[in-house]
């Protein structure tokens, strides 16, 4: 039988064509942190590698921060807003279940009419999104397609728990993945290992919060609200989260290499997600890259921004000149799930 589906037409090959920023304008360094748990700004830098995070304001929303990002990518990649066709929002820190925050920052962008979703895949959202968009664009079904990784994460801070209250910051970043004449996205490696979903976690469920009646209400159709305004935690068995994240991220890492063709000596960039520096510099010495490769150390400065982590540190590598247009990198994120994305990819 002779299907009658015509072929898709898209582009030979999918790129990264812009990046973009944003961090909220308050700074909080971990004298800060230190207020709410016994410990020692020592103990956090040599735990973590951070010095301070950026928190978010009332009015520097999931939205705005990543209006704010899309807008950078946008102009970084010398396209027009009408010309998005696909907008892909990884986070885990936008509170309503529908619609999709994707919507909205489509609209306010003024991206006419694309397709818009959010994901949630924790700090491996934001490859599996440049996973989707390569796909998109090579595809056919959109041309150019927006990604970002965007959280607030203070939200979701517990600030009296010592072993998690000082990892987190908020931002976003926004990258244009469009179409490219060369390979210029490798191959992703992903995956999930659910027996391990256990490791990083929300403290309780948003349904399991109690509720009181409103006035007014009666019977069994009767509204409710919330005893009080607050919010689940994120917590993690840090430990078991660092041990998977060095041994099992760096053979995930060293996988994408070879399915892209790269050796080590190949790399210029190494950006992972920005969970901590203890991580990153075990995985640099796992992985044997060689002193020449940039190592993204964002963390130190933005904390650990979940989805927001790797083009957090890409755009802020390529603005301070530490790496440049064309410069090859292997990107890697992990988290929550537990999920894992690690693909090569050319800088913009």
């Amino acid at each position: 039988m002779t299907s009658k589906i015509k072929p898709a037409k898209g582009a030979p090959y999918a790129r990264i064509m812009g990046v973009g920023g944003y961090r909220p304008t308050r700074v909080v360094p971990n004298e800060e942190i230190l207020k709410h748990i016994d410990s020692s700004d020592e103990w956090i830098r040599s735990r973590s590698g951070i010095a301070t995070r950026h928190w978010a304001g009332p009015d520097e929303t999931v939205a705005v921060m990543s209006v704010e990002a899309s807008g950078k990518a946008i102009a970084d990649a010398g396209i027009t807003p009408e010309q998005i066709g696909a907008v892909v929002v990884s986070t885990v820190s936008h509170f309503k279940q529908t619609p999709a925050i994707a919507t909205e920052i489509a609209h306010r962008i003024g991206a006419g009419r694309p397709a818009a979703f959010d994901i949630s895949a924790g700090c491996a959202g934001f490859g599996y999104g440049l996973t989707l968009a390569k796909g998109m664009v090579t595809d056919g079904s959109a041309e150019y397609v927006l990604v970002i990784g965007v959280e607030r994460l203070s939200d979701l801070t517990d600030l009296e728990d010592r072993a998690t209250a000082f990892l987190f910051g908020d931002g976003a970043g926004a990258v244009i993945v469009g179409p490219g004449k060369e390979p210029a996205i490798g191959p992703t490696v992903w995956g999930s290992e659910g027996d391990k979903a256990e490791t990083i976690k929300q403290t309780i469920a948003w349904d399991a919060y109690r509720t009181s009646p409103l006035p007014g209400g009666n019977g069994p159709d009767e509204r409710t609200a919330p005893e009080e305004i607050r919010y689940p935690a994120i917590t993690q068995e840090g430990q078991a989260v660092f041990r998977w994240a060095v041994f099992e991220m760096a053979k995930v890492a060293q996988q994408a290499l070879d399915a892209a063709g790269v050796s080590p000596d190949d790399l210029d960039v190494f950006i992972p997600h920005q969970a901590n520096m203890r991580i990153i510099d075990s995985m640099v010495k796992t992985l044997k890259l060689p002193e020449s490769v940039t190592v993204a150390r964002d963390v130190e400065t933005t904390g650990n921004t979940s989805a927001a982590s790797i083009p957090l540190a890409m755009e802020r590598l390529l603005a301070t000149g530490q790496a440049k247009s064309g410069d090859t990198a292997l990107v890697i994120g992990f988290g929550a799930g537990l999920v894992y994305a690690a693909t090569v990819v050319t800088l913009p």
